[in-house]
């Protein structure tokens, strides 16, 4: 047989395996079946049938017995004492002479589950019970003499089922036992790995902040001294400012080799285009133009220098002035994750409103769309990023996780007084707070 045909074989026989596994019931059941069949069988065309057939009672107790055994998985010690009794009564009460004990095999399936299903004392005690009574019992009534070779075969099944059920329990215990230390040593294997990892990167963190601060303090004495010395002697003004440079170019370095050494395999590029900001936000209010989504900016400055007020994107930039860094890309992304909510769901044909406010101190973002957004909301279809509940995105989360980054603030909800949509207002500081 090729290699084909014996994983076709395989397959063939893992399929209804699997499928048992999945209904116990119907498992149980078919086993209840065939044990009725085996001792009806047995009650038919053993030793005594020829001169003692067993009679509709004998029928109708195996019955009851062996159905018991499709509980036997929930309630294995209920099974074992229903199916003993069915044996008891058929040896002691029906009056069969001599009684068919082939009915016994459902007791020795319920013994064979209790001792499979049971901590190792309190199955071998059940099992001494249990094979005491039965076959003390058996020899008592059942066939003449005593040590009989039905009574005798009665001990041993039921003896080899207590250990049988032993021995499974005991593998899968093993087995159980085995896996758990595996998964146990793989995730120590794990952690000690993350663990180095992280202290590695802590070293290198180390090393990288020495290494900067001292390039740095020498670039400030140098440029210091270049001041100092700038109008007095200009040449050796220039000695220290191409020692500025020279300190720059290796801090440069030393910072790109380092950071190198803490990118993980597969980390994306360092981008080489500057961060975007406010001065391409008209940029960003076309590219939405181009979706379909209209968008309004007006923009105004409580700054006695430059414009006061505008109306556009493209003006929005002039009337609002220059930004740190950081605040200038906490307001690109806050406006582009709220534009990009506003097209994904505040319906089609929807407006939305952009308001930049610049203040001495702070920028206040607002965001206005009069969308469908709330109708959604209400019935409970509305996705992240509208009402602040988590449905599978992180839109909102994110642009409050960068105003809180600055010391500010990010609300989201809907529009005042009933209006339809939903409004998005952010507040960024653009001086750093104390502590922060």
């Amino acid at each position: 047989m090729g290699p084909s045909m014996t994983s076709l074989a395989t397959t063939g026989l893992a399929r209804p395996h699997r499928w048992l596994r999945a209904h116990p019931y119907a498992a149980d059941a078919a086993l209840a079946a065939a044990v009725l069949a085996v001792v009806l069988l047995g009650a038919y065309i053993g030793p005594h049938a020829a001169a003692h057939r067993p009679g509709p009672y004998y029928v109708l107790m195996s019955l009851f017995a062996c159905a018991g055994l499709v509980l036997r998985r929930p309630m294995p010690r209920a099974v074992l004492a229903f199916t003993c009794a069915f044996t008891l009564l058929e040896t002691v009460i029906t009056g069969d002479d001599p009684p068919h004990t082939q009915i016994a095999l459902a007791a020795v399936v319920a013994l064979y589950t209790v001792a499979a299903r049971t901590d190792r004392p309190t199955a071998w005690r059940i099992a001494a019970v249990t094979v005491a009574v039965l076959t003390g019992t058996v020899m008592l009534f059942g066939v003449r003499p005593w040590y009989a070779q039905e009574n005798l075969g009665l001990f041993a099944w039921t003896g080899m089922a207590a250990a049988a059920g032993d021995a499974v329990r005991s593998r899968r215990a093993f087995i159980a036992a085995i896996e758990e230390r595996a998964e146990r040593a793989e995730r120590t294997r794990e952690e000690e790995a993350r663990r180095r990892v992280a202290e590695e990167r802590l070293r290198i963190a180390r090393e990288l902040h020495d290494v900067v601060a001292h390039h740095i303090a020498l670039v400030n004495v140098q440029a210091g001294v270049a001041s100092h010395i700038m109008d007095s002697r200009p040449d050796q003004a220039k000695e220290a400012l191409a020692h500025v440079r020279e300190a720059s170019r290796s801090a440069l370095g030393e910072l790109r080799a380092t950071v190198g050494l803490l990118r993980q395999h597969g980390d994306p590029e360092a981008p080489t285009e500057p961060a975007p900001g406010l001065g391409v936000l008209d940029q960003l209010v076309d590219g939405f133009a181009r979706v379909g989504l209209r968008v309004d900016v007006a923009a105004a400055s409580t700054l006695s220098d430059g414009p006061a007020t505008a109306t556009g994107a493209a003006g929005a930039a002039d009337v609002v002035g220059p930004l740190p860094a950081a605040v200038d890309l906490a307001a690109y992304r806050v406006l582009q994750e709220a534009l990009t909510n506003v097209h994904k769901h505040a319906g089609p044909g929807a407006r939305a409103e952009v308001a930049l406010l610049r203040a001495p101190d702070s920028l206040l973002l607002t965001v206005l769309d009069d969308g469908a957004g709330r109708a959604a909301l209400a019935t409970g279809s509305a996705p992240a990023g509208t009402d602040g509940a988590d449905h599978g995105g992180h839109g909102l989360i994110g642009m409050r996780e960068r105003a809180a980054a600055l010391g500010g603030s990010c609300e989201a909800g809907p529009r005042e007084r009933g209006a339809p949509g939903f409004r998005v207002r952010a507040s960024l500081p653009l001086r750093a707070p104390a502590g922060a």
